[in-house]
């Protein structure tokens, strides 16, 4: 994973993804930094990571969550989840 950036706010879900081929959930997700404005990042969870099971604790609830999003394969992915 490369060009990890750590960022601190609400997590919000845009959409469920595909289960991957093994079955594991997997999630397009937004961390809203300023929710004032509306604006934030947007990521997917892994293919048969565990953050699959351990992202539908946080997200759309009032919870401050600090996350750290790489890019895999040219595309924004989870690499860590914890709340603050």
């Amino acid at each position: 994973m490369r060009n990890i950036t750590k960022h601190t706010g609400k997590l919000r879900l845009i959409k469920r993804l595909k289960n991957s081929i093994n079955g594991n959930p997997r999630f397009e997700l937004a961390i809203m930094d300023d929710t004032q404005s509306g604006l934030g990042w947007t990521f997917k969870t892994g293919v048969d990571s565990a953050h699959g099971y351990e992202v539908p604790n946080y997200m759309d609830r009032d919870v401050d969550v600090t996350v750290t999003i790489g890019t895999h394969y040219r595309s924004a992915t989870l690499n860590s989840i914890c709340r603050v």
